[in-house]
């Protein structure tokens, strides 16, 4: 039987991808896809910033909660809702809130927030002042867990990061990613943390 039909011939872009060579693939699958639907893609140096910026913050999440398990028991997103709630005045906030800042869905944070209570972390209770809204509290054994992994933590911060980061660059890194993090909640999907106002222009 024939495979000379064009409905069972192999398509260049399945050999290329076969063959390893991802960047020929890509290109020769844009045009495919775009059948379906218009796709804009990165100009060079866009994609040098996205590709440098992925590279980055995959490696050093790794790293983070390699770190923090190793030292203190803790996983990263442990760390990330004890530090918010930290600095939350009497170390409470409601849950909807708490979701916001640390840039969760709720769903998710409720499953884990509930974990962490059973380990004495957190303690999950509603509201005095309505009975439909659950509080998260840190308690004295997160709070002292949290000052004790806090050191080794910034430690790692500063030895991965701004020990890789030329002086002279530091405060245009932070204007741009305040600007990046602007962006992401004035067009973003989740709500925009209730104690944080929008940057002036």
């Amino acid at each position: 039987m024939s495979r000379n039909n064009g409905g069972s011939r192999d398509h260049p872009a399945r050999r290329a991808a076969r063959r390893g060579t991802t960047r020929e693939a890509v290109a020769i699958l844009a045009p495919v896809a775009g059948k379906a639907r218009k796709q804009q893609r990165l100009d060079d140096e866009q994609s040098r910033a996205w590709l440098a910026y992925m590279r980055v913050q995959l490696r050093i999440v790794y790293e983070m909660n390699r770190q923090l398990q190793s030292d203190s028991g803790l996983s990263l997103s442990d760390y990330d809702v004890l530090n918010a709630l930290s600095r939350a005045p009497a170390g409470c906030m409601q849950v909807t809130s708490l979701a916001a800042t640390i840039g969760w869905e709720r769903s998710r944070l409720s499953h884990h927030v509930k974990r962490m209570s059973a380990r004495g972390l957190v303690a999950c209770d509603l509201a005095p002042s309505d009975r439909r809204i659950t509080e998260v509290s840190l308690t004295v054994h997160g709070r002292h867990t949290l000052v004790t992994a806090a050191p080794g933590h910034v430690d790692l911060v500063r030895r991965l990061f701004f020990d890789g980061l030329p002086a002279h660059l530091l405060p245009r890194l932070s204007e741009a990613l305040e600007t990046i993090y602007e962006n992401i909640l004035a067009n973003g999907s989740l709500p925009r943390p209730a104690n944080e106002t929008e940057l002036e222009s």
